[in-house]
């Protein structure tokens, strides 16, 4: 991961759910069955350099198994 969340990440909201998720096989081999969903949500994240931004992020979790996955998707300042 090329950032640090830092605090917090607000404004979850789902994106998929079990069947409509596109690397349920990958993620089931990897990482377990579970209820998979694909989420996104806001975050402050500090990247390698060093800067501090606010970004839109996305992951995939799962009861039991946790936060799978986390990537930035957009930059929300500016």
């Amino acid at each position: 991961m090329s950032f640090e969340v830092l605090g917090e990440i607000s404004g979850i909201e789902t994106i998929a759910a079990r069947p409509s998720i596109r690397d349920l096989e990958r993620l089931e081999e990897h990482y377990g069955r579970g209820r998979w969903r694909k989420k996104k949500g806001i975050a402050s994240i500090r990247l390698t350099n060093g800067r501090i931004r606010k970004a839109e992020l996305h992951w995939y979790e799962a009861h039991g198994i946790g936060r799978k996955e986390l990537k930035r998707k957009r930059y929300l300042d500016r």
